[in-house]
């Protein structure tokens, strides 16, 4: 994938979560099933950097649950961040942060924050499909492994939405950004939304063999695959991924 078209479909998604970023919250005002089942695993002394962290649901969840570790969450929208601020004041052992992943040196950032530490966890909810280019996901799974203490664990979860019919039925021509299909990669995705205003969104699709290449290339062991959520518990693949 070209670098300019690279840029266009980050710039997409960002200029959605930006402008719909309120609507998007709206739906989102609590954990995914498969989300909190893997925070029934967290020990509650545990060091956790939260990619995506939204609108602050996973990390209310965490102090209801009695956790008393350190837990930094970044997420790109100033809406979204605003609003887990609200849902979990920030303390000195609860921090949210206006940060891109997308950006060069988003880990400097996160390395530069008081107290900051290695992570016994880092956590990609609902994130990685939102990056466009295998390229760009390779060189975020390096630093998040350089993130991780040794034998640390990288949690995430990716969108399997072609299981939808619902789902399906939302996906656009890329001519609609003035794209087409030559210039994106298998799996990329062009899908509508349609709750509270309209907007586009950027979405790859990952099959079990793409997380598998991914997960060895950037040099991690897979620990769990699991899916849940949605229709049929089957539109969130999950999986663990241990730092080797």
């Amino acid at each position: 994938m070209q670098p300019a078209v690279i840029r266009q479909l980050i710039e997409l998604n960002r200029n959605f979560y930006h402008r719909l970023g309120e609507q998007f919250s709206a739906t989102r005002q609590r954990l995914q099933p498969g989300v909190r089942v893997v925070l029934e695993t967290i020990p509650e002394q545990a060091a956790i950097l939260d990619l995506g962290c939204g609108n602050g649901e996973l990390a209310r969840s965490l102090i209801q649950a009695g956790f008393l570790g350190v837990y930094l969450g970044v997420d790109f929208s100033p809406v979204l961040i605003g609003q887990a601020r609200r849902a979990a004041p920030e303390s000195k052992h609860i921090q949210f942060r206006l940060l891109d992943i997308t950006d060069r040196n988003w880990v400097s950032q996160v390395m530069a924050e008081p107290g900051s530490q290695e992570f016994d966890f880092v956590f990609a909810f609902a994130v990685l499909h939102h990056l466009p280019g295998a390229a760009l996901r390779l060189n975020l799974m390096q630093e998040i492994h350089d993130l991780l203490k040794p034998g640390g664990v990288f949690i995430h979860s990716v969108w399997q939405f072609m299981n939808s019919e619902r789902l399906r039925a939302r996906i656009q021509p890329w001519r609609s950004i003035g794209l087409d299909d030559s210039q994106v990669d298998p799996g990329d995705t062009l899908l509508d939304w349609r709750s509270g205003g309209a907007g586009l969104r950027y979405v790859h699709h990952f099959d079990s063999e793409e997380l598998n290449t991914l997960a060895q290339s950037a040099n991690f062991a897979i620990l769990q695959t699991f899916a849940s959520d949605g229709e049929g518990g089957r539109l969130s693949l999950y999986q663990k991924w241990v730092a080797q």
